[in-house]
C-alpha cells in the first residue's frame, strides 16, 4: 500500500485529457477528479473484474496438467506431408493440412527427455502475474515433438541443455497453464514448491 498521499492513484484533467499519477494497481475510491481550475470533474470508482476464459477443444490438456498429465496432439491425416507430427503446445489443427488433430497422452515422453532448449530471467511481471519473481522461464524440448513448450523453473537455475521434469500442481491446480512447470532432472520432492508433485 502507498504511504503518503501524494502516492495514492489519482487522476486530474488538462487539456481536456485524463492524466493519472500515483500508485494505479491500488488505486483508491472515491478520490476526487479534478481539472487545472479545481472543477469536480468526477470520481475514482476501482471494480474488480472477472474475465471468462474459454478452453473449447484445449479443455483436455488444462485439466490434465492438474491430474498430473500431459496431452499433446498428432496429425494423422495419410495425405499430410507432416503425418505424426506431434504437438506441444497443444495445437487443435495440423498446421500445415487443416486437419483437425489427435489428442494424445505423452506424459511419460515429456518426462523422459526434456532438455532447456533457452530461457530468459526477469525481475518484472505482468499486472496480474501469480508467479513470484525473478521468474525463470525455459523454452523445453521434447524428443520425438515438432515444438517447443515455454514453462517456468521454480527451483534450481536454468542452463542450455538441461535435463529437466516436469512437476504438477495437484493439489488445488488452477486449471491454467501455471499449474506444469519444470525442475532440473534428480530434484527431490522436498524441494518441490508447495502444491506441486511429479505425479
Amino acid at each position: 500500500m502507498p504511504k503518503t498521499p501524494d502516492e495514492y492513484a489519482q487522476v486530474e484533467v488538462k487539456g481536456n485529457a485524463y492524466r493519472f499519477k500515483g500508485r494505479f494497481h491500488v488505486i483508491e475510491p472515491n478520490q476526487a477528479i479534478r481539472n487545472q481550475e479545481g472543477r469536480l470533474c468526477g470520481v475514482t470508482n476501482p471494480r474488480d473484474m472477472t474475465y471468462v476464459h474459454s478452453y473449447g477443444a484445449e479443455w483436455v490438456f488444462f485439466d490434465g496438467i492438474g491430474k498430473g498429465k500431459i496431452h499433446a496432439t498428432r496429425c494423422d491425416n495419410a495425405k499430410c506431408e507432416t503425418k505424426g507430427s506431434v504437438y506441444l503446445p497443444f495445437r487443435i489443427f495440423c498446421p500445415e493440412c487443416l486437419t483437425r488433430n489427435t489428442v494424445i497422452d505423452v506424459t511419460d515422453r515429456v518426462k523422459k527427455g526434456a532438455t532447456v532448449y533457452s530461457f530468459m530471467v526477469t525481475e518484472r511481471t505482468g499486472a496480474f502475474n501469480t508467479l513470484k519473481t525473478p521468474i525463470q522461464f525455459v523454452n523445453v524440448a521434447f524428443e520425438g515433438v515438432s515444438t517447443i513448450l515455454m514453462s517456468y523453473l521454480p527451483v534450481g537455475k536454468p542452463e542450455m541443455g538441461q535435463k529437466v521434469v516436469p512437476i504438477f500442481r495437484t493439489k488445488k491446480p488452477t486449471t491454467t497453464i501455471t499449474d506444469l512447470a519444470f525442475v532440473p532432472l534428480g530434484t527431490s520432492a522436498d524441494k518441490l514448491p508447495e502444491g506441486f508433485t511429479f505425479e
